[in-house]
């Protein structure tokens, strides 16, 4: 399947990316264990103009500087002490552009994923952005990982997506961002 190339990466409009990567195929091959899963909510943040941004006012630490990289590798920080969050990081290096994946629906490796997840099998057990993680084997040791390489990775599979099932909302649990709380940002597929 035909992974997506580093200039995909390189869009200056995170909103429009974080939408298209809706319908495509996160994939990981950790420790010898292959995992995929359609994306099917994600979150658009827009770096320096951003107050939800990490990196909003260009701020840089030791966490946000993957955020300055060029576009296509992965951004993982961990939040409450136990959530890995995969991000994928856009735009050219030096714009801290990301989009997290929220979402996606299990197609291989799912028992895996349940083992991963210390065998808890709900409904959706994929779904939300840590949960999403854990299933895929994704942790903050893979941060700044390329994602045109051979550990993480995203495919177009071809999956069409009817544009009247996407949908957006704000985004989640950035209230602190003020006016900027309310872009409508989150996206995913409506069932």
């Amino acid at each position: 399947m035909p992974k997506l190339s580093r200039p995909y990466y390189l869009t200056p409009d995170v909103a429009d990316l974080a939408k298209d990567l809706l319908g495509k195929v996160l994939c990981t091959s950790i420790d010898g264990v292959m995992t995929t899963g359609m994306i099917i909510e994600t979150e658009a943040y827009a770096g320096a103009i951003d107050k939800a941004s990490h990196a909003y006012g260009n701020k840089m630490t030791n966490r946000t500087k993957t955020m300055y990289l060029e576009g296509g590798c992965s951004y993982v920080y961990l939040i409450y002490g136990m959530h890995h969050l995969f991000n994928v990081v856009s735009n050219i290096e030096g714009i801290p552009h990301a989009v997290l994946i929220r979402g996606i629906e299990p197609i291989e490796g799912v028992e895996e994923m349940i083992k991963r997840r210390g065998g808890k099998v709900k409904k959706k057990f994929t779904t939300g952005p840590g949960t999403l993680s854990q299933a895929m084997g994704i942790k903050t040791s893979h941060d700044k990982f390329d994602l045109v390489g051979d550990t993480i990775w995203i495919e177009d599979r071809g999956i069409t997506i009817k544009p009247s099932t996407i949908k957006a909302r704000p985004r989640i649990g950035v209230d602190y961002a003020e006016d900027h709380a309310l872009w409508e940002w989150n996206f995913y597929i409506e069932k």
